[in-house]
């Protein structure tokens, strides 16, 4: 029996809080502090007091109020103050590092207790907050429906998790980390799923088309069968409607035809799996409907402009290289007399050397005797 996967739970399911930087912040006016941490989600929440978020690039800052949630959505940088107009004295960088404008550090001398930052301790405003440090990218559809900053009222999600978040925040007890990371996804999918269903939110494509009986029907065979070989018409006979009238409604209610939703969805699952898992790429295509690891590089380096490998080990190759000396240099020459991919490698033969080789770009001659030699083009160092 198959198992349907409600469309958003199947977006939020992939990268969970894995380690989240989370802290209560302790503030007393005049107060701001400048966020530079690249960080892709966080959530903001105000227990006591008044807070300002003023994004970068003109965008409207805004007031959060007691139980007011936000999420900013990264990497661009935003600043949160008493005041839009008060100028930074903090600054938080990747990993939660904080320092002033002048670099001098800040963790101990504002450090007010466990988990705890501030200029005061008895300060006039306190905020939670929850910050994901996720690579992966099942929820990168998610996060690009987002807006750069958004904000839930307080008793917009009548959710109990804002003082479960503030009771638990402080504690220092085995696995703590633990159950915060799980109480800020809790959060998080609360927090989405009550500003996705308001009437004045900007919803995705996909999230309206849940409601749609055939329409919705399809996103989730699909996020729950991403390896099926799935065809529109196999979709269409599931869904009891026409071939053309599910392409029809599919694509006027997701923004893009059933097979490209399908593509970008097995393509977000691959780099989740690649990023997160240490499965080869060969069984990395299989799990998400490939049919072998040539299949999902040649797809996956035409959507997203890297190979599998270099997406996993987070590196690309810079657009200048020397070529490899097919005379015997110390550079890796590879002969071959088929596709540059299917190779045999003279020297090293080590199987990391040939997964590498994949990844890296080719140049190919002609040598004697009519065979190829195809040369790896290597960066300088």
């Amino acid at each position: 029996m198959v198992v349907v996967m409600d469309v958003l739970a199947g977006l939020l399911d992939g990268p969970r809080a894995r380690g989240a930087f989370l802290l209560r912040m302790v503030m007393e006016p005049p107060w701001s502090v400048r966020i530079e941490d690249r960080a892709p989600l966080c959530l903001m929440c105000v227990t006591h007091g008044e807070a300002w978020i003023v994004p970068d690039g003109g965008g409207e800052p805004v007031l959060l109020r007691p139980g007011d949630m936000a999420v900013a959505r990264g990497p661009e940088p935003y600043t949160t103050a008493d005041s839009p107009g008060t100028a930074p004295r903090a600054l938080i960088g990747p990993g939660g590092v904080c320092h002033t404008l002048e670099g001098e550090p800040l963790a101990q001398s504002m450090r007010l207790g466990v988990r705890t930052w501030g200029n005061a301790s008895d300060g006039g405003t306190t905020v939670l907050i929850g910050t994901y440090q996720m690579d992966g990218e099942v929820s990168r559809r998610l996060l690009d429906a987002l807006p750069p900053l958004l904000q839930l009222p307080a008793g917009a999600s009548n959710s109990p998790l804002m003082t479960v978040l503030d009771e638990e925040i402080s504690r220092d007890e085995p696995g703590q980390s633990v159950v915060l990371d799980r109480v800020l996804d809790l959060m998080l999918i609360g927090v989405l799923r009550a500003w996705f269903s308001r009437p004045d939110a900007e919803a995705p494509g996909w999230y309206r088309a849940r409601a749609d009986p055939a329409v919705g029907n399809a996103l989730r065979l699909i996020q729950s069968e991403p390896a099926r070989p799935w065809t529109v018409a196999e979709l269409a006979a599931a869904c009891g409607v026409s071939r053309a009238g599910l392409a029809r409604r599919f694509t006027e209610l997701v923004g893009e035809p059933p097979m490209a939703y399908l593509t970008g969805w097995r393509l977000a699952l691959a780099a989740d799996l690649l990023r997160g898992t240490d499965a080869t790429v060969e069984s990395v295509a299989r799990k998400v409907g490939y049919s072998s690891s040539f299949a999902l590089s040649a797809a996956f380096k035409r959507v997203r402009g890297v190979s599998p490998q270099e997406y996993r080990t987070g590196t690309t190759i810079p657009p200048h290289h020397r070529r490899a000396d097919l005379s015997g240099s110390p550079g890796l020459c590879i002969r071959s007399v088929e596709a540059p991919r299917r190779v045999r490698a003279h020297g090293p033969t080590r199987a990391s050397v040939r997964r590498a080789a994949a990844a890296l770009p080719v140049i190919r001659h002609e040598a004697p005797g009519g065979s190829s030699v195809v040369c790896l083009s290597v960066p300088d160092t």
